[in-house]
Parts: C-alpha cells; sequence; structure tokens
C-alpha cells in the first residue's frame, strides 16, 4: 500500500560531494511544488524520494539515508511530528507547514529550519544556504546538540498541534494558496496575489494583479477557508483582498465601488455590505 502512494526516484550511486533530500507531504501538488522549487534554487540537489506520512518517511530514511528531509507537520497516519524523533538522529530536519504558529515554533525550540506553505522561492533559498553550510562544515544535526533536548521540543510542537486540531487557542489555520488547472498542469496561488475572487456560472474567478484563473471552489466555500481579516465580502459574489483597496468611491447612482491598486476595473459593494465602509 505503501509503495502504491509514495513516488520514488532510483537512488544512483553517490557521487562523492551529492547531497541526498527526501519530500514528506500527503497533498501531490505540494511535493510537486516543493521538488521545481528546489530545482531552481539548489539543481545539484538530489531528491531520492517522496512520501505521504511519516511512517513511509521512515522507510525511505532506513532506505535511502537521506541527508535532509523536508518534512510537513500534519498528515494522516503517522504525522510529521512523530517521525521527527527518529528522523532528527539520521538527517537534518526542515519543517514545512501552513501554520504560522508551528513554523515559530518548530525553529525556535529545535528544528533546523522551517518553510511556510506556499513555499516561495527566496525563502527557499535562504533554507538551502544555510543547509549547505551546515553540510559543508559538518556541522551537528539539531538532536547532537547537547544544549537542546530534541524529545521535549517534539512534544511541544505535538501539544501546538493537538490545540489547533481541537479547536483550542492556537490560530486557525486559513487557506494560504489556490489550486487552480492551466491547461494540463496544476497552478498554485498564493492567497497573498490575489485581488478579489467573483462567481462565474459553475466556477470562481480568481483574479491575481498578472491573471484571471478559474476554481471549481465555491465562493462560500473561500469565504469560511480564507482569513476574514484578510478578505471581505463585498457583494453575494464577490471577496475582496483588504489590503489591495486603494479607495471608495459612489458613482452616478450613488453605488459604492471600490478602486483596487494596480488595476482598472472597479468592483460595486451592495447595499447589504456598504456598512463596512460606514465613513463614505
Amino acid at each position: 500500500m505503501a509503495a502504491d502512494i509514495a513516488a520514488e526516484t532510483p537512488l544512483a550511486q553517490k557521487a562523492q560531494k551529492e547531497i541526498t533530500a527526501l519530500i514528506v507531504d500527503d497533498e501531490a501538488p505540494m511535493r510537486d511544488q516543493l521538488r521545481a522549487r528546489l530545482a531552481e534554487v539548489w539543481p545539484a540537489l538530489t531528491i531520492v524520494g517522496e512520501a505521504a506520512n511519516g511512517g513511509q518517511a521512515l522507510a525511505m530514511a532506513a532506505r535511502h539515508a537521506p541527508d535532509i528531509v523536508f518534512l510537513d507537520i500534519r498528515m494522516p497516519g503517522q504525522s510529521g511530528i512523530e517521525a521527527a524523533g527518529e528522523l532528527c538522529k539520521r538527517c537534518h530536519i526542515v519543517f514545512v507547514t501552513a501554520y504560522d504558529q508551528y513554523a515559530v515554533d518548530a525553529f525556535e525550540q529545535g528544528a533546523m529550519d522551517y518553510l511556510l506553505k506556499p513555499v516561495s522561492a527566496a525563502r527557499l533559498e535562504n533554507t538551502c544556504e544555510r543547509l549547505r553550510r551546515r553540510l559543508r562544515l559538518g556541522l551537528p544535526l539539531r538532536s547532537d546538540l547537547a544544549s537542546q533536548d530534541i524529545g521535549l521540543q517534539l512534544a511541544h510542537l505535538a501539544t501546538l498541534a493537538d490545540a489547533l486540531a481541537k479547536g483550542g487557542a492556537a490560530k486557525p489555520a486559513w487557506l494560504r494558496w489556490i489550486q487552480a488547472q492551466v491547461g494540463g498542469s496544476l497552478r498554485m496561488i498564493s492567497t497573498r496575489e490575489v485581488l478579489f475572487f467573483r462567481s462565474d456560472d459553475k466556477y470562481t474567478r480568481v483574479q491575481t494583479a498578472q491573471a484571471e484563473l478559474l476554481i471549481r471552489k465555491t465562493l462560500k466555500e473561500l469565504a469560511d477557508e480564507l482569513d476574514p481579516d484578510e478578505f471581505w465580502r463585498i457583494h453575494r459574489s464577490t471577496l475582496v483582498r483588504v489590503d489591495a483597496i486603494a479607495a471608495v468611491t459612489r458613482d452616478m447612482r450613488g453605488r459604492q465601488m471600490l478602486k483596487l491598486r494596480g488595476f482598472a476595473e472597479e468592483l460595486e459593494v451592495s447595499r447589504n455590505h456598504a456598512h463596512l465602509f460606514q465613513q463614505m
């Protein structure tokens, strides 16, 4: 069963300075994105395999002995936190997460580094440079550092994960990326790039400064999944990114209209949502 889910590449004979890595994430698009970004910022890095959960990650790590594991935190089955307790004894760990509170804690409490989804090229390049330096200098794994107790650190991280899963005090995990089909490929769009969402028959229009794309996720689903401090519903068919709003005006008919930064089209604010701009 594990072999059906996990995607592996054949492990070639290691060159003297070859550095290898394993990508672990339960979402295939996220694995694809990270693999593509790593190919851009670290072409010499050899990806020896991909896994969809912690159990598969441990099996592949035993087989391929990677130098680095890019490890998602929350996955079905054995989580990244559970797998990290064993993996940290063998290789350098970079936690990959959609949750800011996980990432900060992981970094401060002992992980080699962390990446927030969707992974940006600039952030990944910084992480890879730190990894190259540690490997070049032969610096110890985090679990080898006498001043840190990796077991306690991972237990603390697991507590944060449980708090979020049970709806505790942890910050909700708002949607941070959108998956849109473009031709035969899947494009990952950060919600930070989106100017607005608008329902369009059976699809929802996703508008960025550079492109217009269509997705099948409904506006209602998006409204439930997006951070309400970042996206406001201004019409039954429109969600707009708040920090993209340049000005609010009134047209000849007295309707409130939004002007967006760097975008020509104006968006209408319905009467039911006019209270958002009461000062007008």
